[in-house]
C-alpha cells in the first residue's frame, strides 16, 4: 500500500490539481469567512467558526468529487491500470493508497484554516472567547467527513471510464448521502430519526459539538469502509 500511497500522492502534488483544490477551497471558505454579509464571522458578534464548518461539508462535496474522479477513471483512459494490476500488491493496497492520498490533501487543505482559528480566537471578547472543543470537535467531524466523500468518490470513479460522469455521480452520491435522509426524516413520521441517523449531516453535527461519541466514529469508519469495500470488489471484477 506505501508505494501505491506514495505513489498517488506524488502524482497529485506534482500536478496542479493539488494546489487547485486547496486554493478553491480556502478562497470559498475566505469568501463566506470575512466577505459575503449573511455569513460573515465579523458579524456574528461572537466568537465562532460556524461559517467554516457549516460551508464546508458542501464545499467538499465539489473539490473531493474533483479530486477522486480520476483515480481510477484516468488509469483506464491512459491504460496505465494494466501495468498497476500486474504489480505485488493487492487490490486493497490499490484501493486504500488512492484513499490515504487524497485524504492527506484533505488534511493539507484543512491545514491553512487553523489561520482562521487564530484570528477568531485573538478578536474574541476576551482574547480567546472561543468554544475550542467544539472547534476541535468539528475539524475532526470534517476530516471523517472527507474520508466518507473520499470513499464515495473512489466508488463513482471505479464503475465508469468517463471523468465527467464519475464527477456528477459522486457529487450526486456524496449530496444525497450528507442531506437527503434529514429531509426524508421530516416526513416519516415515527422512523424519522432513525433515517436522520442513516444520513452524515446528523453525525458531523454530533462530532461538531465537541463530543467525540464513538457511535459516530464507528458510523463514519463503517461507512467509509463500506465504499471502500465496493471499490475494490468493482475494481477486482473490471476485465482489463
Amino acid at each position: 500500500m506505501g508505494s501505491i500511497f506514495r505513489k498517488e500522492l506524488r502524482s497529485y502534488l506534482s500536478s496542479l490539481i493539488a494546489y487547485i483544490v486547496i486554493i478553491v477551497f480556502l478562497l470559498a471558505i475566505g469568501l463566506f469567512m470575512w466577505v459575503y454579509p449573511d455569513t460573515n464571522a465579523l458579524d456574528y458578534g461572537y466568537s465562532s467558526l460556524e461559517t467554516l464548518f457549516t460551508m464546508a461539508p458542501w464545499v467538499f462535496i465539489f473539490l473531493i468529487s474533483a479530486i477522486c474522479m480520476r483515480s481510477f477513471a484516468e488509469e483506464r483512459k491512459a491504460r496505465t491500470v494494466e501495468l498497476l494490476v500486474t504489480h505485488p500488491v493487492s487490490n486493497w493496497d490499490i484501493v486504500l493508497g488512492k484513499f490515504f492520498a487524497i485524504w492527506v490533501i484533505v488534511l493539507f487543505a484543512l491545514i491553512p484554516t487553523l489561520l482562521y482559528f487564530y484570528t477568531i480566537h485573538s478578536l474574541g471578547a476576551p482574547v480567546g472567547n472561543i468554544d475550542t472543543g467544539a472547534t476541535w470537535g468539528s475539524y475532526i467531524g470534517l476530516l471523517f467527513l472527507g474520508a466518507c466523500y473520499i470513499g464515495i468518490g473512489l466508488f463513482a470513479s471505479s464503475i465508469t471510464d468517463n471523468q465527467i460522469v464519475a464527477f456528477v455521480l459522486s457529487i450526486f452520491l456524496c449530496f444525497f448521502f450528507f442531506s437527503a435522509f434529514v429531509q426524508i426524516s421530516k416526513f416519516s413520521g415515527e422512523f424519522g430519526n432513525f433515517i436522520e441517523w442513516i444520513g452524515i449531516s446528523y453525525h458531523y453535527d454530533s462530532v461538531s459539538r465537541g463530543v467525540i461519541d464513538t457511535r459516530d466514529i464507528l458510523y463514519f469508519v463503517s461507512f467509509t469502509a463500506v465504499f471502500l469495500g465496493i471499490t475494490k470488489y468493482q475494481f477486482s471484477i473490471r476485465k482489463w
